[in-house]
């Protein structure tokens, strides 16, 4: 087997409620950033519960060959790194010891050497200026770069993002996906970000998952899974992708779908 994430008939409930169904999806290689996305509650966070060890789950997930959920808690926190959407509140640590803390979860040693490399994240993500600041002193955004920086130091195999950007403004949002982009490839990680804004996925991911009711509806290039039909079915609207000025792939909506037979329409184009 290739190098890279395969979910294999994975299924996930709370109590009777089923929230994935037998969700299996081509594999996820290394190096390469993909996009989950898909309207609210419809299985996103769950999946990277899942594939984090923090929700029980049915079916497999093969990292490497390796059957993840097979893997006992420790280990796979070692190879496996989930931002969460929220992070705590009330933590009284430093900016650079949080993210020097994270180092040290992950089996990484001690000294200068760790805090130059920390400091060098912490600038690669603009927040270098807030590296002996408080955390329960930061913003919900600055917190969540905060975040970023203590998972990528970690160095897992496979890096999960939950809606990263949601608490970004434009500048930090762009600054976050490129520097997830370089790592992703420097490090040779399997990266899943969820995200809601479309136009990310066209302009940084390199695969897209659209999810619908914990089923997977769409995957492959940006372009290929973000069509109109994809778009009507899974959040009805009446939407198209057109190039812009410089040739990049842009999401246009022009309407809500009201009429189910619209859809139908779209589908068999």
């Amino acid at each position: 087997m290739t190098d890279g994430l395969k979910i294999d008939r994975l299924s996930v409930s709370y109590g009777k409620r089923q929230v994935i169904a037998d969700l299996t999806a081509p594999l996820l290689p290394r190096g390469q950033m993909t996009i989950l996305t898909g309207p609210n509650g419809c299985g996103k966070s769950t999946l990277l519960r899942a594939l984090a060890g923090l929700n029980r789950a049915g079916g497999q997930a093969y990292l490497d060959g390796e059957p993840l959920l097979d893997l006992p808690f420790a280990r796979r926190a070692q190879r496996v790194v989930l931002l969460p959407q929220s992070l705590p509140q009330g933590v009284h640590l430093h900016v650079l010891e949080s993210v020097l803390a994270a180092r040290r979860a992950s089996g990484g040693g001690e000294g200068h050497d760790q805090e130059v490399r920390a400091l060098a994240l912490l600038a690669e993500l603009g927040i270098a200026h807030l590296a002996l600041s408080y955390l329960d002193q930061l913003s919900g955004g600055q917190r969540q770069l905060v975040g970023l920086a203590q998972s990528l130091i970690r160095q897992p195999s496979l890096l999960l993002l939950d809606e990263p950007l949601s608490a970004l403004d434009l500048n930090h949002q762009f600054q976050v996906m490129e520097v997830v982009a370089r790592e992703t490839r420097r490090r040779n990680m399997v990266t899943v970000i969820v995200v809601h804004d479309l136009n990310i996925a066209l302009r940084h991911g390199e695969q897209v998952l659209m999810l619908k009711a914990g089923e997977l509806v769409a995957s492959g290039a940006p372009e290929r899974a973000i069509t109109p039909a994809n778009l009507a079915m899974v959040y009805g609207v009446r939407a198209r992708v057109e190039r812009c000025t410089q040739g990049r792939p842009q999401l246009i909506v022009d309407g809500l779908i009201v009429d189910e037979l619209i859809v139908d329409e779209l589908m068999a184009d």
